[in-house]
């Protein structure tokens, strides 16, 4: 079943997230229409490699035109007409930059992925339970609801009294000729009018003041907190367009109370008189209009998109010097009057002068307009797509520090500043990204998202670059569910309670609500080993990725499982079951035990040692367990892997991933093709003739070729040709 077929058949709140990341940058029907050829095709490498996007964007438009033809015999008049405009607009869009469109498509389907794979786990913890508490749409529905009923107070009430207002007073300054007498009575009335008009504008700019302060703000820090959590892979964010509401209709309802003190101001130089409210409440009405304006627009300037490198999307907030990345802003107030008047500066590091010794300069396009145009729902919004930091010489001539350690524990900032000028208003913006680690090589990238990790993890707080002067601890239940996000966003499926677990017990010997420093996370070295736990993490999440992807998001390996526990699940079953682990002992790693029993009953467990990317690249994981072989008593190769734990037949749960037939393994070449074993038997018996020699098809062919099966199954243990194996 393909991954959309998958998609299509996902609960309807599920859905909803789908649709969030499906505009016109990449139409959803085009992702319909052309499902299996879009998932046969490797967008995440040509992301990386212009000449290869190229080639996929005309294939793509190919793709289109095949499309077109056939809803042309179909006459299908809508599809003939979306599929026109689609094809228009990735030759017209994305010729120039094709690698953009590869970027877009990798990211919609590692989205996907992420969705999949949060459906299939039931279990929610405590960060996602909190980020989805009902409380939360039930306040974003209140605040909906009272920003409507304030628009509508705003925009009908006042225009009709002010107009009765007018006409009566023309017929008072009649009046006042004709009538003394009941000029006094007429004078009460007007008085009372005015007063009555300033109390219900009045209430209504209460009722705003007291919505923003209080939900509004509420939620916008809720949605800030969710987008923090997205970040660093946990569940999809959203609710922006629905603040953006809000926030317009509020300032169209001040904008419209303003013009209405201006009406005011109008009726003073028609009639005035002793005791008149308007000249004494007016400016002060007009005062707090203005003031709620302003931080109407200071807090409706956001980070739609952290800063990301294209060349890693799952690792926001990382940047690479003298590396494009991208980020995108938005103003949550829509108003037509702004598009493109509003022009946005980006700077790095502005008003930051003891956190860190380095200094950093922005390079490439740093100004640019709002519009409203790139965005699918018309927002207003900029998107910077080719800044790169470039780190300053210090005074002595040389860079600063860029030790693995101090580099990716310093955090820094780039900031946005504008200016909005409308209805003889002017306001001055400012916004900052989440904090983000700078790296000078690639190699420091694992360390640098182990901090983001740990930032976002544990603060609400912006803003705190000194964040890593005294890192707090975290509790270990919310950073287990954290590592499972790693799991699900960056390799499409997330960690269960029983390889959780495992974690745990790596980390800590307690469990329950343990708070897990930092140093114990990613400083010190795991008991016995030469490298830290996020070391480990990182390699098996870059073997997963890079080598055993399809086999990891079946399910069919365990993974994170001890070599006590592996024991007690193979103890009992069927000879030849076993299962698939990450080795402890060596980085990015991965190895397969398989339980036997011996002539007197005895049960006896056989591992291999580690298989690492260097090997798995000569041959798929698939192909080694379905072509693994050791050499039996009788001489006869046989492969001793029969069921997979628990018990499904290895090549129901491999087949569909192996890349040839046995009898097509080649002999090995220097270049790779060499599949080389070696079984680590648990006893501790001198071994004999008789035990298991591990050897794939491969390096059996060709010792067969210079020796006989006789001298091969003797030949000393310290032999050129065991040495080999």
């Amino acid at each position: 079943m393909s991954q959309w077929s998958q998609v299509q058949q996902l609960e309807i709140k599920f859905l909803e997230q789908v649709d969030q990341f499906y505009d016109d940058n990449f139409p959803m029907e085009i992702r319909h229409l052309l499902a299996q050829w879009i998932e046969s095709q490797d967008w995440e490498a040509a992301a990386n490699n212009e000449a290869m996007a190229m080639i996929l964007l005309q294939n793509l438009i190919i793709q289109v035109d095949e499309q077109l033809d056939r809803v042309s015999q179909e006459k299908n008049l809508l599809l003939i007409h979306n599929l026109k405009r689609v094809r228009k607009l990735l030759q017209g869009k994305y010729h120039g930059n094709p690698m953009h469109i590869a970027v877009i498509i990798s990211n919609c389907l590692r989205e996907e992925r992420r969705i999949l794979a949060a459906a299939s786990m039931p279990v929610q913890g405590p960060l996602e339970k909190s980020l989805q508490n009902s409380v939360v749409s039930e306040r974003q529905r209140n605040v909906e609801h009272k920003v409507s009923a304030i628009k509508n107070s705003a925009q009908v009430g006042f225009l009709s009294w002010l107009l009765t207002m007018t006409s009566q007073n023309d017929k008072n300054s009649a009046l006042i000729k004709q009538e003394m007498l009941a000029l006094q009575a007429m004078l009460n009335t007007l008085d009372y009018k005015r007063k009555e008009v300033l109390s219900k504008i009045g209430r209504v700019i209460h009722e705003i003041d007291m919505l923003m302060s209080n939900m509004l703000t509420e939620e916008l820090l809720d949605w800030k907190r969710r987008q923090q959590i997205a970040c660093i892979g946990g569940p999809l964010h959203g609710g922006l367009d629905q603040l953006q509401n809000c926030f317009t209709l509020l300032a169209e309802s001040l904008f419209q109370v303003r013009r209405q003190l201006e009406k005011l101001d109008e009726l003073l130089i028609r009639l005035t008189y002793d005791g008149d409210p308007i000249p004494v409440q007016r400016p002060q009405l007009l005062e707090k209009v203005n003031f709620l304006l302003y931080n109407l627009f200071r807090n409706s300037f956001v980070v739609e998109r952290q800063p990301c490198m294209p060349t890693h999307p799952q690792r926001p907030m990382v940047l690479k010097t003298l590396i494009q990345f991208t980020v995108k802003l938005r103003l949550l107030i829509k108003l037509p009057e702004l598009n493109y008047q509003i022009r946005v500066k980006a700077t790095i590091d502005k008003n930051v002068s003891t956190v860190s010794n380095r200094r950093f300069v922005l390079c490439g396009t740093h100004v640019k307009a709002m519009n409203m145009d790139e965005s699918a729902n018309g927002s207003l919004s900029v998107e910077f797509r080719h800044l790169q930091p470039k780190e300053m010489k210090t005074s002595a001539g040389s860079k600063g520090n860029e030790g693995p350690h101090m580099v990716t524990e310093e955090l820094h900032s780039i900031s946005f500043e504008t200016q909005v000028c409308l209805y003889g208003l002017t306001i001055n913006l400012e916004t900052s990204s989440l904090p983000v680690v700078m790296i000078s090589n690639v190699s420091q990238l694992p360390n640098a998202w182990a901090s983001i990790i740990w930032y976002n993890l544990s603060t609400n707080d912006p803003q705190n670059l000194s964040f890593f002067n005294n890192p707090p601890a975290a509790t270990l239940s919310q950073l287990l569910e954290v590592l499972s996000w790693q799991f699900s966003s960056y390799v499409g499926r997330g960690l269960n309670s029983e390889q959780l677990n495992m974690l745990a017990e790596k980390l800590t010997v307690s469990y329950n609500d343990y708070q897990l420093s930092w140093a114990k996370f990613c400083k010190e070295h795991l008991p016995g080993k030469s490298f830290t736990f996020w070391v480990w993490l990182e390699a098996i999440l870059d073997l997963i990725k890079k080598h055993i992807l399809p086999l990891w998001i079946d399910g069919y390996i365990m993974g994170f499982v001890s070599k006590e526990k592996e024991r007690i699940l193979l103890k009992d079953k069927t000879p030849g079951t076993f299962l698939l682990r990450f080795s402890e002992s060596n980085l990015g790693g991965i190895t397969f035990t398989w339980v036997d029993q011996l002539e007197n009953g005895d049960v006896t467990f056989h591992s291999v040692e580690p298989y690492n990317k260097g090997r798995l690249s000569a041959l798929p994981f698939a192909d080694i367990l379905r072509d693994y072989k050791v050499i039996m008593a009788d001489n006869v190769p046989e492969n001793p892997l029969k069921y997979l734990y628990p018990d499904i037949p290895k090549d129901k749960a491999f087949g569909k991933h192996y890349s040839c037939q046995p009898n097509e393994v080649s002999k090995p070449s220097d270049g790779g093709g060499k599949v080389s074993s070696q079984v680590l038997n648990d006893s501790t018996e001198p071994h004999s003739p008789s035990d298991l020699l591990p050897m794939s098809p491969s390096v059996y062919a060709v010792l067969r070729e210079h020796l006989s099966p006789t001298a091969i199954e003797t030949a000393p243990a310290n032999s050129p040709l065991n040495a080999s194996l």
